[in-house]
């Protein structure tokens, strides 16, 4: 399965629709938990390839990993750019309205638009845990690559098991960026990533871990997967 573009075959029919449903989010550290109702949308099976963003972007970040292993040292504004391009070329309506704030706070998302975005942070884990409730949705050395298992590096995508809804690497390998603000009273512009990458140990590879950076964070086990609103 690649994610590769064609003038024939578009991202968009690689996407999995995802149903509606409910998700119960949990922050550990200020012990808040919250319910959000998830509209039925469609998820990429795999974060975005070396391949593709290459492909779409003229070139990707420096790295000796190979084409088909996740796209990392992209920032969060860099992910929201990636997303409008992708749109464009696809003659799709792009999601995001961007500006110059170095802080990315003045990004607009219309949801409604046809275009690619990244998803939030409730659907990313309602699409993570695919209808289970468990720490995750398999067992970890199956279902991820992670520090007991990568040898310190990412691996190509979709080489461990995916979860009930067809989803790879939503554990393990690399962290994802979702649209959410972390935590706006505390932290400003801070977005969310979710997932676990190929370095963490088993406490950062669960469903419901949280973590979060600077918009302009990069580092080279976080990228990032393509969402479209139905």
């Amino acid at each position: 399965m690649s994610l590769e573009p064609t003038p024939s075959r578009a991202v968009s029919e690689y996407m999995i629709e995802i149903p509606a449903g409910v998700i119960h989010l949990r922050d550990e550290g200020a012990k808040a938990n919250w319910r959000v109702e998830v509209g039925a949308f469609r998820l990429a099976p795999y974060p975005v390839t070396r391949e593709l963003y290459r492909a779409v972007r003229g070139e990707a970040p420096t790295s000796t990993a190979g084409p088909r292993t996740p796209v990392t040292e992209v920032s969060w504004q860099e992910a929201v750019r990636f997303c409008n391009l992708l749109s464009r070329a696809e003659g799709l309506d792009p999601c995001y309205t961007t500006g110059g704030d170095p802080d990315g706070q003045d990004v607009v998302c219309d949801r409604e638009a046809g275009g690619y975005r990244l998803p939030s942070e409730a659907e990313w884990e309602y699409a993570c845990r695919a209808g289970t409730s468990g720490v995750r949705y398999g067992e970890l050395d199956e279902i991820a690559w992670y520090r007991g298992n990568s040898g310190g590096q990412v691996h190509d995508v979709a080489t461990r098991a995916p979860n009930a809804w067809g989803l790879y690497d939503m554990i393990g390998n690399v962290w994802e960026w979702c649209w959410d603000l972390y935590d706006p009273g505390v932290y400003g512009p801070y977005r969310v990533f979710r997932g676990g990458g190929s370095h963490d140990h088993p406490r950062g590879c669960r469903a419901s871990c949280r973590r979060k950076s600077h918009p302009a964070f990069r580092v080279d086990d976080l990228g990032f997967r393509l969402a479209r609103s139905l």
